[in-house]
């Protein structure tokens, strides 16, 4: 942690609105409209941490569930990935409008212009719509940490520029939906 004389923990969006319902194989913004935010210029620091945490529901089919995937978008108009999770499996099973958490921690890693600022990235998807997981009454949800394979520093952004953020879901196939119902992006330095 970086020497500060002051350090807290501040929300920068939160709603409990719901997003767009979301059912084709296909990248699209899954917050609110209305809670997409954009970050001032130079708003990072090296080793500060931006935490979002999203909730709602999911659907997957029986024979082809597919894969959700998340990614963190950044940039002047939120479209620079700067942490995603990869495709993470869906249950065989087939799951109708069951609840999800996805909690996303960012770390700074560089800041600088053009594409010199980046992230380190960790999440948890938890959902009785993963892979494997049993129905809630039955024994409890599945948990899959992301990103798939090694983690990374994401795609570079420029921090001197003010940074729309923006949370965009995929998934593979158009057999399910995804409908983000609550939303939270805090800073946690």
């Amino acid at each position: 942690m970086s020497a500060r004389a002051q350090s807290w923990r501040q929300i920068l969006s939160a709603g409990g609105g719901a997003g767009p319902a979301l059912s084709a194989a296909a990248a699209a913004s899954c917050i609110p409209t209305g809670k997409r935010i954009i970050l001032p210029n130079n708003f990072f620091n090296v080793d500060d941490v931006l935490k979002i945490t999203l909730a709602g529901q999911i659907s997957c089919a029986v024979a082809t569930p597919g894969t959700a995937r998340f990614d963190v978008r950044m940039g002047p108009s939120g479209t620079i990935v700067v942490f995603d999770t990869g495709g993470l499996n869906l249950n065989i099973v087939a799951k109708t409008n069951v609840p999800f958490w996805l909690e996303i921690l960012l770390t700074c890693r560089a800041v600088g212009a053009v594409t010199a600022s980046n992230f380190m990235g960790v999440a948890n998807f938890q959902s009785e719509a993963v892979i494997g997981a049993p129905a809630n009454a039955a024994g409890g949800n599945g948990a899959l940490l992301a990103p798939v394979g090694a983690p990374a520093v994401g795609t570079g952004f420029d921090n001197t520029a003010a940074n729309a953020v923006d949370v965009f879901f995929t998934q593979t196939v158009a057999t399910g939906s995804m409908t983000v119902q609550q939303y939270l992006v805090e800073s946690l330095n």
